[in-house]
């Protein structure tokens, strides 16, 4: 039994990797391959995802955890080595000619992984809040708001818990308070936020795993029925969602023409590559 565990684990992972544990999770529990309690979470998943890795039936890329990273300074062995890496990874800013701006903001840092393949390619911000945002973070957020010149579209994931539902609102606000402040003239700034996931439509609709909401949690008296986790939607749905929100931004005309000035660039950055090598040679 636990070999087919394994095995169904393993098929699910393939079909929407890169995930999260919790999201493993969910979608067995969906599939009705494990109960829905922490005990099954932590004793079954999280102990059968960890042998898995280790004994190499499952690719540690498959699982991602953003709640944990190295922090170091990029370093290179010469300039020609930093030139080179200049051309490999050169892009040219996708926003700068649009007319929006689009940020993607995310509840849980152990998603973000799990999302950041999809922003990263198109060139937008992550923001993730951790819970509610501190005040440094949206400051830093609202100061780059504020210098924007167009429609601004903020799209936000997050739980359908009690302190879930409140974040964005709290974000929201905060977030056209410290705008104000910045900008040159506040009325100028026109500034969307919209909250993408999860939703009371999704969990209707996809028959979302819930899970019991946590009576300690001050705002639950307001809140009616059980919660559910962002983590709980399938992540290629998530990737989706991300993806729609920011294409209907992107004039796909100017994208091409931003395209193929980076490629222009990049054959100059490789011209001074050769050229440096030819010098030292």
């Amino acid at each position: 039994m636990m070999r087919a565990l394994r095995s169904a684990l393993l098929g699910v992972i393939g079909q929407s990797r890169p995930m999260t544990v919790r999201q493993v999770f969910y979608q067995a529990v969906s599939r009705g391959l494990v109960a829905k309690t922490e005990t099954e979470y932590k004793s079954t998943i999280v102990r059968l995802l960890t042998d898995m890795r280790r004994s190499g039936e499952l690719p540690c890329g498959w699982i991602v955890d953003n709640t944990r990273w190295m922090r170091k300074p990029q370093t290179h062995t010469g300039l020609g080595a930093a030139l080179a890496d200049m051309q490999e990874f050169y892009r040219r800013s996708l926003w700068q000619d649009q007319g929006a701006y689009v940020e993607v903001w995310l509840e849980k840092d152990a998603l973000a992984g799990v999302l950041y393949e999809i922003t990263a390619r198109y060139d937008v911000p992550l923001m993730v809040t951790r819970g509610y945002p501190s005040l440094a973070f949206l400051a830093i957020a609202a100061e780059a708001i504020a210098i924007q010149k167009r429609p601004c579209f903020l799209y936000y994931f997050g739980d359908h818990d009690p302190s879930g539902v409140d974040i964005p609102r709290h974000t929201e606000a905060q977030l056209r308070e410290l705008v104000a402040g910045w900008a040159d003239d506040p009325a100028e700034v026109r500034i969307s936020f919209e909250v993408v996931a999860v939703t009371a439509a999704q969990i209707v609709e996809g028959n979302l795993p819930t899970r019991p909401t946590k009576k300690t949690d001050t705002r639950s008296k307001n809140f009616e029925g059980e919660s559910v986790e962002v983590d709980a939607i399938p992540p290629g749905q998530l990737r989706d969602l991300v993806e729609e929100g920011i294409l209907q931004h992107l004039d796909a005309a100017v994208l091409k023409r931003t395209k193929a000035i980076e490629r222009q660039e990049r054959e100059s950055l490789a011209s001074l590559v050769e050229a440096f090598r030819g010098g030292r040679s």
